[in-house]
């Protein structure tokens, strides 16, 4: 039985309430609502300036919505800062790489398992031994997920050297260090190759099966959001257009019109 199977009859992991975000008058998100199961992929379209990168802001707590909630496991997190959503169960890659690219693979996933670590600079300088004890527990997270990207060939080489593929792989496992139960994935899909998104699919498909990760992925590739996605949400100038599976979304009159072309386009 797969994920999204035992997904169903759940409460859900995540729930958007009538969000909106306006900024200056500009209305960025009116009104959007929507669930995600557990163990679900939720894929989030829509053209550009539809809404998506703003709404996943909220669930990352950049930015605060106008109105609405949005609530985890049935409690808000809009009570969170950002530096609080790791220690919450979100975690996130961003449509442009953000690592540190002077540090090492290797350093940049530790970074985001540090996020689940408990030591401060005090404990650090002094080496106490529980601290001693986390950082040998974290360097083992490290190397396994290391293993699980395929990234032990280029652990210590500085990021900004390797490709942008590479790159990529390294941001979702900084993210995986975050042990999230839910994994934002902002556009994974941007500026990789055919045989490289076909990879992205299944990798993702694996994260979700193997890690009991729940995904919401906002993407432009099509191809890649109907083959593995439960569940489609569109947004168009900031209003959910259309919701259900991937097949009913993707024939959805207005879908078609709004962002994947109509037929005599």
């Amino acid at each position: 039985m797969t994920q999204a199977q035992v997904a169903q009859g759940q409460d859900p992991l995540l729930a958007v309430r009538d969000v909106s975000v306006v900024f200056g008058g500009i209305v960025a998100l009116n009104g959007v609502s929507f669930e995600m199961k557990k163990g679900h992929i939720l894929g989030l379209i829509g053209p550009n300036g539809a809404g998506k990168t703003t709404l996943f802001n909220c669930l990352s707590r950049l930015y605060q919505p106008t109105t609405g909630d949005i609530l985890m496991e049935g409690k808000s997190i809009l009570n969170r800062q950002p530096s609080q959503i790791a220690a919450a169960g979100i975690g996130r890659t961003f449509q442009n790489v953000a690592l540190f690219p002077r540090l090492t693979v290797r350093d940049n996933i530790r970074i985001g398992g540090h996020s689940r670590t408990k030591s401060d600079i005090i404990s650090d300088a002094l080496k106490l031994p529980w601290v001693r004890s986390e950082e040998h527990d974290l360097n083992i997270k490290v190397d396994e997920i290391l293993t699980y990207l395929d990234l032990h060939d280029v652990a210590d080489r500085e990021v900004a050297g390797l490709p942008f593929g590479t790159q990529k792989r390294v941001e979702l496992g900084r993210a995986l260090a975050t042990e999230p139960k839910i994994l934002l994935l902002d556009e994974p899909a941007g500026g990789l190759n055919h045989e490289e998104v076909y990879s992205l699919g299944d990798l993702i498909r694996r994260v979700r099966d193997e890690r009991d990760i729940t995904v919401l992925l906002v993407e432009h590739h099509m191809g890649l959001v109907m083959s593995i996605a439960d569940h489609v949400v569109a947004l168009n100038f900031g209003k959910k257009l259309a919701e259900g599976t991937p097949a009913a979304v993707q024939s959805d009159p207005d879908v078609i019109k709004a962002y994947l072309g109509s037929k005599d386009a």
